[in-house]
């Protein structure tokens, strides 16, 4: 009875509920979320939200679906707007732009790599074609220099038997990639995500909060050690 006055009140109650959501991981942490608390921040009642989420657990996934997301347009954009044919740049802005969207939004990056929340388990089937395209525009520049005769690597670990399923899996959201391609970014994204985590955790000593000169030399440093001139 009450809910054409709550749209008139909340027009996107949806992303009302997930951006009160995001506030509260902000200030109380993933592990205290509730949606009796983001209703009452809402000033509605709880039923209204469990219409469009039923537990604390489906509100979880949309947000780590919608950070998954809004990381892989991020750094998507990033890689467009360099011409294809200049690896070393497309390579470094889909550097800078990973690190820039951890920086601008922590709680989400946090969220997607940080500590686990008791209790909640996710569901890798209904989150694996974001997550899978959060990575895809490195995995795709790292194969677009391998195909042009580019890339400075030979030889790789196989893919293990028991994740081939996977691998085939995963190259239906990212495209066909070979896999010494993979292994590189892979490589690639371990190097940068541990500065990128380092500095979300304040823990880069003698370099700062923010290591600005140590993330652009590991930049420099992999262009080199990977792209052929």
């Amino acid at each position: 009875m009450v809910r054409p006055i709550k749209k008139k009140q909340i027009p996107n109650l949806q992303e009302a509920i997930k951006e009160t959501a995001w506030k509260q991981i902000a200030e109380y942490g993933a592990p205290a979320l509730s949606l009796r608390a983001i209703a009452r921040e809402l000033k509605i009642t709880a039923p209204a939200i469990y219409n469009y989420f039923p537990d604390r657990d489906a509100l979880v996934t949309a947000l780590i679906i919608d950070a998954y997301t809004s990381f892989g347009d991020w750094q998507i954009e990033a890689r467009d707007s360099v011409s294809t044919d200049d690896f070393a740049t497309q390579l470094k802005a889909i550097g800078l732009a990973y690190r820039n969207w951890a920086h601008t939004h922590p709680q989400r990056y946090q969220l997607i790599f940080g500590t686990p929340i008791p209790g909640y388990e996710l569901p890798t089937g209904r989150v694996f074609p974001a997550s899978a395209r959060s990575i895809s525009a490195l995995f795709s520049v790292v194969e677009s220099f391998r195909a042009a005769g580019k890339l400075n690597a030979t030889s790789f670990p196989q893919i293990k038997d028991e994740y081939k399923v996977h691998y085939e899996r995963w190259k239906t959201q990212v495209g066909d990639i070979h896999p010494l391609s993979v292994f590189v970014a892979m490589i690639i994204w371990a190097r940068v995500h541990g500065v990128v985590s380092l500095e979300i955790q304040g823990n880069l000593p003698l370099f700062g909060k923010k290591g600005d000169t140590l993330y652009l030399s590991e930049l420099d440093s992999i262009a080199q050690q990977f792209i052929k001139e």
